[in-house]
């Protein structure tokens, strides 16, 4: 499945998120790499979340804590370079809209991405 969506900026909770003990372990065993520090925002339309919504018997889980919870996920390439993954953290502020991509590198730096920008992401 590709999605189009548009680069923005998220609320920079990512980075405190993603660097959690309770998460780093199980991010290298399930996601198969150690993750950068930080999320790639993208909106994407109403159709798209909606399919993606119909996905969730093939999202893997992140187990979190009593304080910190489950996040699930989807494999999935940005821009037919980037391997990575699709977080739903099952606490989240983000509208349905509103996707995680999460990769080794920081991507904005890496493939030069500002807001507004739009990429393809491929659904593994």
């Amino acid at each position: 499945m590709e999605i189009k969506g548009k680069v923005i900026s998220g609320t920079h909770k990512g980075t405190y998120f993603m660097s959690l003990d309770v998460y780093q372990d199980e991010f290298r065993e399930k996601l198969k790499f150690k993750p950068y520090p930080g999320t790639l925002n993208l909106e994407i339309s109403e159709e798209c979340a909606r399919e993606i919504s119909k996905m969730q018997d093939k999202m893997g889980v992140i187990e979190g804590t009593d304080n910190y919870g489950d996040v699930k996920f989807l494999p999935a390439k940005l821009s037919e370079v980037v391997d990575g993954a699709i977080l739903f953290p099952v606490r989240t502020q983000h509208a349905p809209e509103i996707l995680e991509f999460v990769a080794q590198e920081n991507l904005r730096s890496k493939l030069k991405l500002n807001d507004g920008d739009e990429v393809i992401l491929e659904i593994n």
